[in-house]
């Protein structure tokens, strides 16, 4: 007999081009867009028992545009929009790093910029996820890479950020064109007992 997983399911959430609009090296509240849809997808998981989390590339960091701490108060803010909708960011992972464009410390090769896996994997320990019961969001081809990398049961892409191409498309478990797709092909609605 199979005893049930008692580790969490969890949506891992891209942020530039998935959550928000995309803007090259945002830091700054002002200039933050939220992507129509993005609360729903959210409430849908949470709905569905799913801890949400954010994993997210900031190599304008590594770049020396903004630092660290810009980054954390904005996140601070994106979470509290997020508390405001009723839906619960559990924690947010960021790799600051770029293995040549970076500047001091910040210029290394490292594992947690996707699309090597460690964010993700990270989370699932920390938090004791069930990876193969979860799901990875993101814009990019490097965003299914990473959650493929760390063998998350489903990676899905989609088209409200970066160019996408049919090979891109056809890498993912699933593709929509906008958020509110997605919510409908991830969590179709329980259909009403007559």
């Amino acid at each position: 007999m199979q005893v049930p997983s008692s580790r969490k399911k969890s949506l891992f959430l891209d942020r530039d081009g998935v959550i928000n609009v995309e803007k090259e090296y945002l830091h700054r509240i002002q200039d933050f867009e939220f992507i129509d849809g993005i609360f729903e997808l959210c409430q849908a998981a949470q709905d569905a028992g799913y801890a949400l989390f954010i994993v997210t590339n900031q190599s304008g960091i590594a770049r020396g545009y903004y630092t660290e701490r810009q980054f954390q108060k904005l996140m601070t803010w994106v979470l509290a929009e997020f508390s405001r909708h009723n839906v619960t960011i559990a924690d947010y992972f960021y790799c600051p790093h770029h293995p040549t464009k970076g500047t001091g410390h910040y210029r290394i090769d490292c594992q947690c910029r996707k699309p090597k896996p460690q964010m993700l994997l990270d989370a699932a320990q920390k938090y004791d996820l069930d990876l193969s019961q979860s799901i990875m969001v993101g814009d990019k081809r490097t965003d299914i890479q990473a959650g493929q990398a760390a063998h998350v049961g489903t990676s899905a892409l989609v088209g409200t950020g970066h160019a996408v191409s049919l090979e891109d498309q056809l890498a993912a478990d699933v593709y929509a064109d906008t958020l509110t797709e997605l919510t409908s092909l991830l969590f179709p609605a329980t259909p009403v007992s007559p």
